[in-house]
């Protein structure tokens, strides 16, 4: 992948917050936090567009299934 260096502001307390999960381990680098940041934007507007193409298709799901769908699927809340 090719890649262009740019300038961005930011304020303060989040550079902070990057510099932390640097320092942690969590990211590569400030470059590489905010590309992984954009990448799951990309990625929950791409699940978003899908969602609304099978409403469209297929209209709302049932009650019933969404009852299903939470007795059935692990919570990701807190």
């Amino acid at each position: 992948m090719t890649r262009s260096k740019i300038a961005i502001s930011l304020p303060k307390d989040q550079l902070a917050n990057i510099h932390r999960e640097v320092r942690a381990g969590r990211a590569d680098s400030v470059s590489g936090y905010i590309s992984s940041v954009l990448a799951e934007s990309e990625r929950r507007e791409s699940l978003r567009t899908l969602l609304r193409d099978l409403v469209e298709q297929f209209g709302e799901p049932a009650a019933e299934d969404i009852e299903w769908a939470e007795r059935a699927l692990p919570s990701r809340r807190g």
